[in-house]
C-alpha cells in the first residue's frame, strides 16, 4: 500500500507538471497574443506596453515566464491580468458554489443511471427497455447550454416555478437547493443518458457470462443473482467515468451550467478568463483539474478493490 501511495504521488506530480507546461505553453504560440498589450489595453502606447511587459516579467525568456509564473501559483500569491485580483483567492472563494452544482448533480446522475440502465437491462426488448434508450439518446443528444436555455425559459420564466439565476448560500438550505435544481438537471440529464447506455450494455454483456450462470444453476434467485455478481461487475465501467467526469467539473469543467445560470463558480470565473486571454487563471484552473482527476483516480482503483475481490492494491 506505501508503494502504491507513492507511485500514485508520482504520477500526480508529473501530470501536474505536464499539465501546467502545456497550457502555458499553449498560450505562447497563440498568433499576436501578446500579454502585456492585453494588459495595457488596445489604446496604449508603446511605452506603456513595454513598462507593462517589464513589470510582469514579459520580456524574460518563456522558462523563466513559466517558473516565475508556476512560483507565484504554488505561493498562493499569482494574480489575474485583467482584474488585479488574486487567483488563488478567487478559486477559494467561489469552490463552494462549484461544489454545491457539481457534488449533488453527480450523485444524481450517477443514481438516476444505475437505475435507468438496470431497469432498461432487465426489460431488453421491451416497450420500457425502448422508452428508457429513446429518452438516454434525447439526453446525450440535447447540448447543456440549449438544456439550461429551455429549463430556464419554462420553468422560471414561462411557470415561474424556479428563480432565474443566481446562487443563495447554505444559510438557508431549502433556499440553497431552490435556487440549484434546474442547474442539477441541466448538468445531469447529458450524462444520465450516457452512463444508463454503458450500464445496460455492461449487463446485457454479462448475462451471458459463465459465472452468471453458474449462480443461476445454483439455485440463486434473479435478483440476487443481478445485484451480487452482474450489476456489481458492471459498475466497473460507469465507476471510472464518474470519478473523471466528476473530477474536471470539479475543476471548472461546468463552466456553461454556471455561466447560463449565472453561478458565481470557478468555472464562470475561468470562462471569463478564456475570453480574455488571462492566463494565470485558466493554468490554475488546469492544474485544480489534474489534481483531481489524480485524487479521483486513486479512490477508485480503492473501490475497485472493494468491488471485485480478485483486484488487490499492491504494496
Amino acid at each position: 500500500m506505501a508503494r502504491f501511495a507513492v507511485r500514485r504521488a508520482l504520477s500526480a506530480l508529473a501530470l501536474l507538471f505536464a499539465t501546467s507546461v502545456v497550457v502555458f505553453g499553449a498560450f505562447e504560440v497563440i498568433p499576436s497574443y501578446n500579454p502585456a498589450q492585453a494588459i495595457a489595453g488596445r489604446n496604449a502606447t508603446p511605452t506603456t506596453v513595454a513598462e507593462v511587459s517589464r513589470k510582469f516579467g514579459f520580456d524574460k525568456p518563456v522558462y523563466t515566464q513559466y517558473v516565475n509564473t508556476m512560483k507565484l501559483v504554488f505561493t498562493g500569491k499569482v494574480i489575474d491580468y485583467q482584474d488585479d485580483l488574486n487567483v488563488v483567492d478567487q478559486f477559494r472563494k467561489r469552490f463552494p458554489v462549484t461544489l454545491s452544482l457539481v457534488l449533488p448533480a453527480g450523485i444524481l446522475w450517477f443514481g438516476m443511471a444505475v437505475v435507468l440502465g438496470s431497469v432498461s437491462a432487465m426489460r431488453a426488448g421491451r416497450l420500457t427497455d425502448r422508452v428508457v434508450m429513446v429518452a438516454a439518446i434525447v439526453g446525450v443528444s440535447i447540448p447543456v447550454v440549449l438544456l439550461a436555455a429551455l429549463l430556464l425559459y419554462f420553468f422560471a420564466y414561462k411557470l415561474t416555478w424556479f428563480p432565474n439565476t443566481g446562487y443563495h448560500g447554505l444559510s438557508n438550505p431549502v433556499q440553497w437547493a431552490y435556487h440549484l435544481i434546474l442547474p442539477w438537471i441541466a448538468l445531469a440529464v447529458l450524462n444520465i443518458g450516457f452512463y444508463s447506455r454503458v450500464l445496460r450494455s455492461g449487463l446485457l454483456d454479462m448475462a451471458n457470462q459463465d459465472f452468471v450462470r453458474t449462480a443461476r444453476a445454483k439455485g440463486l434467485s434473479r435478483g440476487q443473482v443481478f445485484r451480487r455478481h452482474m450489476l456489481r461487475n458492471s459498475l466497473m465501467p460507469i465507476i471510472t467515468m464518474f470519478g473523471l467526469d466528476f473530477a474536471t467539473a470539479i475543476g471548472g469543467a461546468a463552466l456553461i451550467t454556471e455561466a447560463v445560470f449565472n453561478l458565481p463558480g470557478i468555472g464562470q470565473y475561468e470562462a471569463s478568463s478564456i475570453g480574455n486571454l488571462d492566463v494565470p487563471p485558466i493554468l490554475v484552473g488546469a492544474i485544480l483539474t489534474a489534481f483531481f482527476v489524480v485524487l479521483f483516480g486513486a479512490l477508485i482503483d480503492i473501490l475497485y478493490g472493494l468491488l471485485d475481490p480478485r483486484i488487490r492494491l499492491t504494496g
